[in-house]
């Protein structure tokens, strides 16, 4: 799959245009996603000097992305004002309907090829399971 990946709110906490603390396993995931062969691209609104500091942050925890806000390494900025629309199966943004899933469940929807529904029905399953295991005789009694 080609990924397209956020940088502030996603990889790191949001403080723009600081950099923020390091989302816990954001890291990880992504280069355990580009180990099992999936093209990443930083997709960021961030530019020149700040581009550049968040990029580097990045390849000092040994994460490097195939392009940065294109599609190929090789494409040049054809307009100055705004991004251009990139082509990727996936795009992992805190600014999704929903918010950002944790780390976990986000490689888990990508290897797993889970969508929000499932992930909703697997935990909802798993409450309707506890709650079934605390019905013991104390609740059958008070019912």
């Amino acid at each position: 799959m080609i990924i397209a990946v956020d940088f502030d709110g996603t990889i790191v906490e949001h403080k723009y245009p600081a950099i923020g603390k390091e989302i816990p396993f954001a890291i990880e995931t992504l280069k355990k996603l580009k180990e099992e062969r999936h093209t990443l691209i930083l997709w960021t609104v961030r530019e020149e000097k700040l581009l550049e500091e968040a990029v580097n942050f990045c390849k000092e925890r040994d994460l490097e992305f195939y392009a940065i806000n294109s599609n190929y390494p090789e494409e040049k900025k054809s307009h100055d004002h705004f991004s251009r629309k990139l082509k990727a199966d996936l795009f992992i943004d805190d600014r999704n309907l929903g918010g950002l899933p944790d780390w976990g469940t986000i490689y888990r929807m990508i290897s797993e090829k889970l969508t929000y529904e499932d992930i909703y029905y697997e935990h909802e399953d798993s409450y309707e399971n506890d709650n079934k295991k605390k019905s013991g005789i104390l609740s059958r009694i008070f019912k």
